[in-house]
């Protein structure tokens, strides 16, 4: 089907014989602004494009995006107006100026040559931990600073980093209705448990994830109206609690590993994507000019 896929793309002139084994990576990558389309997102959060998608500018009066060599402060509308209305309630938490961003996605989406499997539709925001103390750095200073970690005991617990203001801020962000669900190490997610005394609802889509002590990840669902666009499944109901706590558990006291069968079969390494392993809109999101 994929070669099927391949062939058609390439007589429609969207595809030359070289680019249909180029990975999608090198391909979405290599775009330095983003299509002329209606603003959609095709595909899921680990598998698609984003079309017609937004840059978020690179300083506003309550956030800074970093890393900008990266060219990954794009994404779609809606998440671009929710990084400016999540600013806008941090920079009222004693001590934060607003919020640093992190990557959201690539000019058209896609698949990145490093680091996320996700952040291809525009709908996932990594956002630092740090809070920020000026509104003012410089690209270079971009390039330098870095977040700062709120783990202790290998993310089982947080460490004195973290403030009542980092809880406010993330149940802020699960709070809204377009928030799917929010990635954060183990003890931050135990911690909250801890302290919040009041509606828990929210606490349902704080999911407990490996790393996400620097930054947490914000992850929107889709649009109303994106046909093309995939949701991941809702969070288990409940507030999720005792599930972090046994991550917690399994940190400190690991549970033996399972024993290896030899004569299981050795996994096969993962896949590049090519563009026909995308929803077939993303041909068009890639080559328009």
């Amino acid at each position: 089907m994929r070669l099927l896929f391949a062939t058609c793309l390439a007589v429609a002139g969207l595809l030359s014989p070289a680019s249909a084994q180029t990975p999608a990576k090198a391909l979405f990558g290599a775009k330095p602004v983003a299509s002329p389309h209606r603003p959609a997102p095709f595909g899921s959060y680990a598998k698609g494009c984003v079309a017609g998608a937004e840059q978020l500018p690179e300083t506003g009066p309550t956030w800074q995006a970093m890393r900008l060599s990266r060219n990954r402060n794009w994404g779609h509308p809606a998440a671009i107006d929710f990084v400016k209305d999540l600013s806008r309630v941090a920079a009222k938490q004693r001590g934060w100026k607003g919020l640093y961003i992190g990557d959201i996605s690539q000019p058209r989406g896609g698949p990145m040559l490093s680091g996320h499997r996700s952040h291809q539709i525009g709908l996932d925001i990594d956002i630092w931990m740090r809070p920020p103390d000026r509104l003012n750095l410089s690209r270079s200073a971009r390039e330098n600073i870095s977040s700062i970690s709120m783990r202790r005991a290998k993310g089982a617990y947080v460490n004195s980093s973290w403030t009542r203001a980092h809880h406010e801020i993330l149940k802020a962000a699960a709070k809204d209705r377009r928030v799917a669900r929010i990635f954060v190490f183990p003890g931050a997610k135990v911690q909250m448990c801890n302290d919040e005394k009041g509606d828990r609802r929210w606490l349902r889509k704080i999911r407990p994830w490996w790393g996400h002590h620097y930054h947490f990840h914000v992850r929107l669902a889709c649009p109303r109206g994106a046909r093309g666009c995939v949701d991941q499944a809702a969070p288990p109901k409940g507030d999720g609690c005792a599930d972090a706590q046994q991550w917690v558990n399994n940190i400190l006291n690991p549970p033996p590993p399972k024993p290896v069968d030899p004569n299981a079969p050795k996994p096969k390494p993962r896949r590049d994507y090519t563009l026909s392993d995308l929803p077939q809109q993303c041909a068009a999101v890639l080559h328009s000019n």
